[in-house]
C-alpha cells in the first residue's frame, strides 16, 4: 500500500478508530529453530533477507483484559508503559500465527520506533490518537485497523468493550515468514560465564507488575502480572526461555489520553544497561541500538555478546 493511500484510509477511520468504545488507553510453544543466530561453529551468523515481515499486535494488559489468547505463541513480547503508569504488550509473530489474539488496543508513538527494526511489518491495532494517526501513516509498515480488515476481527462477548476485540491472523494477507523477520538484532546460543543465580525478579511500573519465576522443570521463566500468575484463554501458563529488563529513558511524548494523560514514550535508539535472565541466573548486559533502523545489540559487561536461550523472549522496558 503506498504512503498516501494509508494516510487516506487512517485519517478517514480517524474518528471512528479513536471514539468506537475506547475512551481511555489504559493500558509458544516450543523454541523456534532461529538460521543464523547461534554462536556454534557450524552456523555463522547471516544478514536477514529484508523480504520477510513480522506480525505485529498491540495487546490490552489491564487486569479486566485478562487472559489474553495467542500470546503463548508470539516469539518475542515487549512490555511497555502507558498512560496512569499502567502497561500494554507488543506481540510479534514471526515463526508462527495463533489462530486468535487479542484483546487487541491502541498504538503510541514509540512503537514506531520500535518497529523500524522490521522490515514492512504488519501492525493490528485498534486505533491511535488522532494527532498520531498521520504519523502512523507515514511510518515504513502496513496497518491492519478493524476498519480496513473487517473480516479478521470480531468483539467476544465473555467481557465488556473496549477489552474484547480479537484479531484472527489467518484472515489478513499475511503468513508466518519465519525466524529470518526477527531482524531484532538477539543473538541465541550457549549462555555466557559467570552470572548470579536467581530464581525470581519483580519489574515494578508506576500502576503495574512483572514477576518472572525460575521453573527448573520446564527451563522456563513463568510470567505473573499484577501479583497474578499469567495464563492464556486456554489455560497454558505464559513463560519465557530468556527475560530481558532493558533500562531505557521514559519521557513524556506529544501525545495524551481524553483525560489529559501524557502518554509515556518509551526511548529505544541509544544505549543503556540491562538485565538478562536465562537458565536461572541473572546476567549484567549492556545494550546499544545507534539507529531506528537497526536491532539492539546486547553484550556482557566485557563487550563478549549477550546470547538468549531459544524461545520465547520478554523485553521489559524499565525506567532507567
Amino acid at each position: 500500500m503506498t504512503t498516501a493511500l494509508l494516510a487516506t484510509l487512517l485519517v478517514g477511520t480517524a474518528a471512528t478508530a479513536c471514539t468506537r468504545g475506547e475512551p481511555s488507553d489504559d493500558g509458544r510453544g516450543g523454541p523456534p529453530h532461529r538460521t543464523g543466530t547461534t554462536d556454534g561453529p557450524s552456523r555463522p551468523a547471516s544478514p536477514a533477507p529484508r523480504a520477510a515481515s513480522p506480525l505485529v499486535v498491540k495487546i490490552d494488559n489491564v487486569p479486566g483484559a485478562r487472559p489474553q489468547t495467542g500470546l503463548d505463541v508470539a516469539d518475542l513480547v515487549y512490555a511497555e508503559q502507558v498512560e496512569g503508569g499502567l502497561s500494554r504488550l507488543m506481540a510479534v509473530y514471526a515463526t508462527r500465527l495463533p489462530e486468535v489474539v487479542g484483546p487487541v488496543r491502541s498504538a503510541r508513538e514509540s512503537d514506531l520506533e520500535l518497529l523500524r527494526q522490521f522490515h514492512d511489518p504488519t501492525l493490528a491495532f485498534s486505533g491511535a490518537q488522532k494527532k498520531l494517526l498521520p504519523l502512523i501513516g507515514r511510518a515504513p509498515l502496513r496497518t491492519a485497523l478493524p476498519e480496513e480488515k473487517t473480516s479478521a476481527y470480531y468483539r467476544g462477548t465473555d467481557r465488556p468493550s473496549p477489552h474484547n476485540l480479537y484479531l484472527r491472523p489467518g484472515r489478513l494477507p499475511a503468513s508466518a515468514p519465519g525466524a529470518d523477520a526477527l531482524t531484532t538484532g538477539f543473538r541465541y546460543g550457549a549462555a555466557p560465564a559467570g552470572g548470579t543465580p536467581e530464581d525470581t525478579r519483580t519489574v515494578r511500573f508506576p500502576q503495574a507488575r512483572f514477576t518472572f519465576d525460575w521453573s527448573g522443570d520446564r527451563r522456563r521463566w513463568l510470567v505473573s502480572m499484577d501479583g497474578t500468575p499469567a495464563v492464556t484463554a486456554g489455560g497454558k501458563r505464559v513463560a519465557a526461555s530468556t527475560v530481558v529488563v532493558q533500562y531505557v529513558n521514559i519521557r513524556a511524548s506529544r501525545y495524551h489520553d481524553y483525560l489529559g494523560n501524557i502518554t509515556p514514550y518509551t526511548e529505544t535508539v541509544g544505549s543503556g544497561t540491562a538485565k538478562v535472565l536465562r537458565d536461572g541466573k541473572s546476567f549484567d548486559a549492556v545494550w546499544k541500538r545507534p539507529t531506528a533502523t537497526g536491532g539492539t545489540r546486547f553484550t556482557t559487561a566485557d563487550g563478549a555478546p549477550m546470547n538468549f536461550a531459544e524461545g520465547q523472549v520478554w523485553v521489559v522496558f524499565a525506567r532507567a
